[in-house]
C-alpha cells in the first residue's frame, strides 16, 4: 500500500506542478519508496504507473528487455512466494542482542530485531525492477537506496560513493526486505533487510548537500489520532505516529541548514482506503486514486516553495498522444554499473 501512495503523489505533482521526479538531483528511497524510486530513476513516469496499476495494456509497448510491458505484474513485485522454512528465532542473534541491550532506538528497530526471519522470496521484486533496469545501477546520476545491514544494525546507502557495489534490482529487494515477512537479501557475504530498520525517510544523508528544496514523500507516518480498537490497529498507529516524529526531527534540521522541506503524508481518508494491512494489493490502485487526490490539495496550499521547480518534458510529465506503439518514451533507460 505505500508504493501505491507514493505513486499517486508523484502522479500529482506531475500533473499539478508539471515537474519530472526523474529530474530530481538526488532521489533517495526506502523500502517502498526504493521500489518506486528506482523505476522514476530508470525512467518511468508516474502517469505510467498510474495507468498500469489500472490495468490498461500498452499494446506494442516493450520493457528495457523487449519483452510486453503487459506481462508485468500490476502490483509492482507484491506476488508472495514462500522461500523457504519458519523459525520462531529472531533472524539475526546479533541484533536481537543489542536490542534486548537497549541499542535499538524506536519501536520499529525493536520489532525488527526481533522478529524471525521472513520466508518470503524477493525475487518478484527483483524481478520488477529488472523489467526497467536488466543489470546494473539506473541511469541517474544519484540514486541512493537505504538498506539495513542484518547483522549490525548499521544503515547502507547503495549507490552513494563509498557504498558496496550492488545491482540495483538486489539493492532494491534488500531496502524493502521487510525482517518477519521477506527474505534477507544477500550480498558480498552480508545480509540486508528493509532500510526503514534505521531509518524511515533518510532526511539526514542530505543536510551536508546544500540543497535548496527536498521533496519527502512518506506514506507511513500520521497525523490523525483515530485508530482502530483491534490490537494489531493500535500497534499500526502507534508506528504511524513514531514516524511523524522522527520525519518532523529530521525535517527541522535540514531546514536549521538553509533546505526547504515539504513533507507530502496521507490524509485521514488515504489511510482509510490504505487500511491496516500494508501488505493488501485488492485496493491498490483506490489508494492511487486517494493519494492523487490529497496530495493535489497539499501542493495547492504548498504552492509558493514549489512554484520554482522546473517543468518536466511534456511527453513524461503527461500521456503523450498516439497509440503506445509510437511513443518514443520506452519504460527503462540503459543501464550502467555502480
Amino acid at each position: 500500500m505505500g508504493g501505491a501512495w507514493l505513486v499517486g503523489a508523484l502522479a500529482a505533482l506531475a500533473e499539478t506542478v508539471g515537474w519530472d521526479p526523474h529530474s530530481a538531483d538526488y532521489i533517495v528511497g526506502t523500502s517502498a519508496g526504493a521500489m518506486i524510486g528506482s523505476l522514476i530513476a530508470a525512467g518511468v513516469p508516474p502517469w505510467f504507473m498510474v495507468a498500469h496499476s489500472a490495468g490498461e495494456v500498452f499494446e506494442g509497448l516493450v520493457d528495457s528487455s523487449g519483452r510486453p510491458v503487459a506481462e508485468a505484474h500490476r502490483a509492482a513485485g507484491a506476488v508472495f512466494r514462500p522461500g523457504g522454512p519458519w523459525l520462531p528465532i529472531p533472524g539475526s542473534p546479533r541484533l536481537a542482542w543489542r536490542a534486548l541491550r537497549g541499542g535499538m532506538a524506536g519501536l520499529r528497530g525493536r520489532m525488527a530485531a526481533l522478529a524471525p526471519a521472513g520466508i518470503i522470496s524477493t525475487e518478484p521484486l527483483k524481478e520488477t525492477v529488472r523489467r526497467a533496469v536488466p543489470a546494473g545501477w539506473a541511469e541517474h546520476p544519484n540514486l541512493w537506496i537505504v538498506a539495513c545491514d542484518y547483522a549490525t544494525g548499521e544503515r547502507v546507502v547503495f549507490g552513494r560513493p563509498g557504498s558496496p557495489r550492488a545491482d540495483l534490482a538486489d539493492a532494491v529487494a534488500a531496502s524493502c526486505a521487510i525482517p518477519g515477512f521477506y527474505q534477507p537479501v544477500r550480498m558480498g557475504g552480508r545480509r540486508y533487510v528493509d532500510g526503514g530498520v534505521t531509518s524511515l525517510a533518510s532526511l539526514d544523508l542530505l543536510e551536508d548537500l546544500g540543497l535548496d528544496l527536498v521533496l519527502c514523500a512518506n506514506p507511513l507516518s500520521m497525523r490523525s489520532s483515530r485508530v482502530g480498537g483491534w490490537p494489531h490497529q493500535r500497534l499500526l498507529g502507534a508506528l504511524r505516529r513514531e514516524a511523524a516524529r522522527e520525519l518532523d526531527a529530521s525535517a527541522a534540521r535540514l531546514r536549521r541548514r538553509g533546505t526547504q522541506v515539504v513533507i507530502f503524508e496521507p490524509s485521514a481518508a488515504d489511510l482509510d482506503v490504505m487500511g491496516s494491512n500494508f501488505m493488501s494489493t485488492r485496493r491498490r490502485h483506490q489508494v492511487i486514486e486517494s493519494a492523487l487526490k490529497s496530495v493535489t490539495l497539499t501542493i495547492g496550499r504548498r504552492q509558493a516553495q514549489l512554484e520554482g521547480l522546473p517543468k518536466g518534458d511534456p511527453g513524461r510529465v503527461r500521456r503523450p498522444a498516439g497509440p503506445p506503439s509510437e511513443w518514443s518514451w520506452r519504460p527503462g533507460q540503459r543501464a550502467v554499473a555502480r
